[in-house]
């Protein structure tokens, strides 16, 4: 596959990745301010068709997008590093884990260890990052960001939560486009 070529399919995977944002819902009524998209999904997509390099690239690029066309404020400023992050940890497992050994049961031990690798990620950059920013610039009461009221009911369920659905979701979509993906792997 020429370069060009590449190029243009890791910039239509961002494009794609990046209009997943925009379909997000809570899954979570407790917490509806946690959504949960699809976008890793073509960061997946890259991962198979090229290499975890190229997942980064999509990732990084749906995140630009993001900054610069659907900018939320404060809300894009803590969240999304925190995204990029956490989504990067769960695709590299994919990688180390799945790619090169595309079974189910290597799936699924991917799809354990990723989501259990995205909760402690978001759990620890919501300790370290996340409460403290929102407690400093939002105006968050301290107390309403706690381990007990905020990180143990809501944070660490959501993201167990994402990463089996995310994990449940890409496998039908990886079947469903495994021709495609022989077809242009490198």
């Amino acid at each position: 596959m020429t370069n060009t070529r590449k190029m243009a399919y890791i910039a239509i995977l961002s494009a794609i990745s990046f209009l997943l944002l925009f379909f997000n819902f809570p899954i979570l009524p407790a917490a509806s301010f946690l959504k949960i998209d699809f976008s890793v999904i073509p960061i997946l997509l890259a991962l198979l068709l090229f290499d975890l390099k190229s997942a980064y690239v999509v990732l990084l690029l749906r995140t630009l997008l993001k900054f610069i066309l659907n900018f939320e404020g404060v809300n894009t400023w803590v969240g999304m590093p925190m995204n990029v992050l956490a989504l990067g940890l769960f695709v590299t497992v994919f990688a180390l884990v799945w790619k090169n050994h595309q079974t189910l049961k290597t799936y699924v031990s991917a799809a354990v260890i990723a989501t259990i690798a995205l909760t402690l990620a978001m759990l620890v950059l919501n300790l370290f990052f996340a409460i403290p920013l929102y407690i400093k610039f939002a105006g968050w009461p301290p107390e309403a960001l706690t381990m007990t009221s905020y990180i143990v009911p809501a944070v660490i369920p959501f993201n167990l939560l994402q990463g089996a659905i995310l994990s449940l979701v890409f496998y039908p979509a990886y079947l469903g486009t495994q021709n495609v993906l022989l077809k242009y792997q490198n």
